[in-house]
C-alpha cells in the first residue's frame, strides 16, 4: 500500500531537461490558480508543510516533485489561469506543464482541482481535452465543497459530471480540505494509478 504520510521533497525543474529520471508511477496535481490544489496536497500527505499555501495565485512556479516511495511521486504542476505574473511567464507555464503531460511515461494519472463553485472552466476544459486526446486518466477534485450546501455540491457534482460524461477516462468527486471531506476516496484513486493497476475501478462519490 502507498503510504501517503510518507511524503517528502525530492526537487523542483523549470525545464523539462531537468526532470528526474522517467521511471515508476508518478501522479499529477493541476488546477487553476487558486483551486486549492497546495490545501489538497498537503491533506492527502498528512503533511501541512509540504506543499505551500497561499492566498496568492500563481505562488507555484515549477513542477515540483514529491516521492512517496523509491518507485512513487506526486507532482505539482504550476497553477494555471489569473495568476498575477506576466503573461510571457503564464505561457511558459503552459508550455511547460503540456510538455510534461504529453512525454511524461512514468505518469499514470492528472488530478484536476476546480473550486466547486467554478467548475469547468475554459481553461479546465482544455486541459481535460488534452487528457482525452493523449488517452489518459484524469480524476476531478470539486475542491472547497464545505462553501456549498449539500443540495448545491450535490448539483455541481452532477453537472461536472454530465460535462465529463464522454471521457471515459475521467472522474469526479466532491472534496474539502477544510473537513476533509472526500480523503478517503482522492487517496484510494491515487493508490489504484500508483500501483499500476489501470484497469480497476473506483466508484466516484
Amino acid at each position: 500500500m502507498i503510504n501517503f504520510n510518507s511524503a517528502a521533497f525530492m526537487l523542483s525543474v523549470a525545464r523539462i531537461a531537468d526532470l528526474p529520471q522517467d521511471v515508476g508511477s508518478e501522479v499529477a496535481f493541476a488546477g487553476r490558480s487558486n483551486a486549492g490544489k497546495s490545501s489538497a496536497l498537503n491533506l492527502i500527505t498528512a503533511r501541512n508543510g509540504l506543499a505551500r499555501v497561499s492566498k496568492t495565485p500563481g505562488r507555484t512556479q515549477l513542477l515540483n516533485f514529491f516521492a512517496l516511495s523509491p518507485e512513487a511521486r506526486l507532482v505539482d504542476l504550476p497553477g494555471y489561469g489569473f495568476a498575477q505574473v506576466p503573461m510571457e511567464v503564464r505561457e511558459k507555464w503552459a508550455q511547460l506543464i503540456e510538455s510534461y503531460l504529453v512525454r511524461r511515461c512514468s505518469l499514470k494519472g492528472l488530478v484536476i482541482l476546480m473550486d466547486i463553485r467554478h467548475p469547468m472552466t475554459p481553461l479546465d476544459r482544455q486541459v481535460l481535452n488534452l487528457c482525452l486526446r493523449e488517452g489518459f486518466a484524469c480524476h476531478v477534485l470539486l475542491t472547497k465543497a464545505d462553501k456549498l450546501g449539500r443540495g448545491a455540491a450535490g448539483a455541481a457534482l452532477n453537472f461536472v459530471r454530465k460535462e465529463v460524461a464522454h471521457m471515459p477516462l475521467v472522474s469526479v468527486q466532491l472534496f474539502s480540505s477544510t473537513t476533509r471531506l472526500g480523503l478517503d476516496e482522492a487517496r484510494q484513486r491515487l493508490t489504484v494509478w500508483l500501483e499500476g493497476h489501470t484497469d480497476a475501478v473506483v466508484s466516484d462519490q
